[in-house]
């Protein structure tokens, strides 16, 4: 079993997608293990995207990420970051597959509904972050 980290942004959760979304992932086999619902703070939104800090977006991505509440989801299956990366989706929701959730639920390529972790050194870090 492998932990993994998925995250409702915040036009998502504006949207009333946060338990489609969920459902989704139950339905490919994750456990839910834990769930937070919150709004970040510039600071919390900073320390969870550092690795985009020298991206020419970040300040763009911090600025969207604080503008509502998001959701995150601890889960849980066998290979969980890889089994979760195919059900979100490519980033920018034009490229992603029919019935991933960015297809289904992302408007952009910022606002495409989740983040999700992109390994498994990255998921501890996030859950980390989100959960303490």
């Amino acid at each position: 079993m492998q932990d993994t980290y998925m995250m409702v942004k915040p036009e998502a959760f504006a949207a009333g997608h946060v338990a489609a979304i969920l459902a989704l992932a139950v339905d490919n086999g994750f456990e839910l293990v834990r769930v937070r619902s919150l709004g970040m703070d510039q600071e919390l939104a900073e320390k969870f995207y550092a690795v985009h800090r020298e991206r020419p977006f970040f300040g763009d991505l911090v600025k969207y990420m604080t503008s509502g509440p998001v959701c995150g989801f601890h889960l849980r299956r066998d290979d969980a970051v890889s089994r979760m990366r195919e059900l979100v989706g490519a980033t920018d929701p034009v490229d992603a597959t029919a019935g991933t959730v960015r297809f289904r639920f992302g408007t952009s390529i910022q606002e495409n509904a989740v983040h999700a972790s992109d390994s498994p050194e990255n998921a501890q870090l996030e859950l980390g972050i989100i959960f303490g």
